[in-house]
């Protein structure tokens, strides 16, 4: 089974997974890479997965479907470009063979899902959009810092060797204002300078894995005691995973 990360406009990734024949792809804000892609390969489009409704994850279904030969999957208390099948967590579809996984991750949006796939013989996936970046979170755009507490923590449960493909390549952003949180962290000191040089070479930073993201990024650390006391001098009520996180969202809103 082959990943491959499609840029579009600016900074999204549209994730596509594909066996040399057939292909399946994540959150098409725009067709344009999608049909260079399928056209390069001669691939054949069998299905779309949404993770949620912004325009840059959903653009580009409609240019998209007179090359649908499958359905379009999407969660389903979120206006998805009809017609769609609509799932929550808990639900599993077919994929390409293999068996996706459903997970509630609201917080950036209040129905947001994500996709977590195991490819035979390979390290598994979670498509997770807009909820987990590498190095930091979504903002909370209609969710709580509780939801969005929930949601990564759920994230971080799955195995340390998961291949997070998440839709921004948000990272080098991400990993300046870590370091701001946990100056310290020598994982995280490491990452970034891994990152910078992905970067200058032309190469995107994902996708990253649970276990790098469980070792650098503040979100999934809201534990620890450095990222508690940084939260603290943020307005942080007290030491909860809920307040930390929230702290941290706000201090991230306006870090620059």
């Amino acid at each position: 089974m082959n990943l491959v990360a499609l840029p579009a406009f600016t900074d999204n990734y549209i994730w596509m997974l594909h066996d040399g024949q057939r292909a399946v792809v994540v959150d098409p804000g725009e067709a344009a890479p999608v049909t260079a892609a399928l056209d390069a390969q001669s691939l054949s489009l069998v299905g779309i997965l949404v993770t949620h409704h912004h325009g840059d994850h959903v653009g580009g279904i409609a240019a998209l479907r007179p090359r649908l030969q499958g359905p379009v999957w999407g969660p389903a208390t979120e206006r998805i470009p009809a017609p769609y099948l609509p799932l929550t967590g808990g639900d599993k579809v077919d994929v390409l063979g293999l068996q996706a996984r459903v997970l509630d991750v609201p917080g950036h949006t209040a129905g947001h899902i994500a996709y977590v796939l195991q490819p035979a013989g390979q390290a598994p996936i979670v498509f997770c959009g807009d909820t987990l970046f590498s190095g930091g979170c979504g903002r909370l755009f209609e969710g709580t810092a509780t939801q969005m507490f929930a949601s990564l923590s759920a994230l971080a449960a799955l195995p340390a060797n998961t291949r997070v493909c998440c839709a921004h390549e948000y990272t080098e952003s991400n990993l300046r204002f870590a370091l701001a949180v946990e100056p310290a962290n020598a994982a995280l000191q490491a990452y970034t300078l891994h990152c910078r040089a992905l970067r200058a070479a032309g190469q995107p930073t994902l996708p990253s894995a649970i276990a790098t993201e469980r070792a650098i990024n503040p979100f999934l650390r809201c534990h620890e005691p450095a990222v508690i006391t940084a939260a603290r001098t943020q307005g942080a009520a007290n030491d909860s995973g809920p307040a930390v996180l929230g702290a941290l969202r706000d201090w991230k809103n306006n870090f620059r």
